[in-house]
């Protein structure tokens, strides 16, 4: 028995750190986890940024109701969903993911959670777990499924390594460069139809 596990940012919607970072004109909120692999010091530079700056919960989902999944993504998930079971692992948070999640036809998402100010300060984050992904990903196979893993960020290769298939997806060039045995897809049909091959 298969389950699909899926990166979010990246492979389904747009970046929403760099779609922030492009409407309020901080340029320095466009790193993300395909630049940087220590996710504790990715976000406690992002909250840094949006303290000094004044900004909070309700500039970034102004920015988020704005974007829109990736052309072809709702189609590849909902072909995905009509064959298996598919749950993205994100190491986004819920009040990021809602808007987004209801634009995918509300898939399942296991993701974090901030804590926000009674006046919308991002005062913090709470992590599901650590390593959230790979967790997630050994926890169903504990359960007796076979996980097939899909992403494009240093924050995916534990998830996708410890499947018993895996794929980078429209990864950057150094991420495949490092990770040669690793096949990296850019079309969603092919991303699917590796997907199906590895159901059998």
């Amino acid at each position: 028995m298969e389950i699909v596990c899926l990166d979010m940012e990246g492979v389904l919607v747009p970046e929403i750190w760099i779609a922030f970072a492009e409407a309020s004109g901080i340029p320095e909120l466009k790193r993300t986890t395909r630049d940087e692999p220590d996710y504790d010091k990715l976000m406690n530079y992002r909250l840094d940024i949006l303290r000094r700056h004044g900004l909070g919960l309700r500039e970034i989902r102004e920015t988020i109701e704005k974007i829109e999944p990736m052309e072809g993504a709702k189609e590849f998930l909902d072909a995905l969903r009509a064959q298996t079971q598919v749950i993205i692992l994100s190491d986004t948070f819920t009040q990021f993911a809602a808007p987004l999640m209801k634009k995918l036809g509300f898939p399942t998402i296991f993701c974090n959670t901030l804590t926000v100010g009674e006046d919308g300060t991002i005062t913090g984050y709470k992590m599901r777990a650590k390593q959230s992904k790979l967790v997630t990903v050994k926890a169903l196979q504990s359960i007796g499924y076979d996980t097939i893993a899909a992403g494009d960020s240093y924050n995916d290769l534990a998830m996708i390594r410890a499947s018993k298939a895996g794929f980078l997806f429209r990864s950057t060039e150094q991420i495949k460069k490092d990770h040669p045995d690793l096949e990296a897809f850019e079309a969603y049909d092919d991303l699917l139809a590796a997907i199906q091959k590895a159901i059998g």
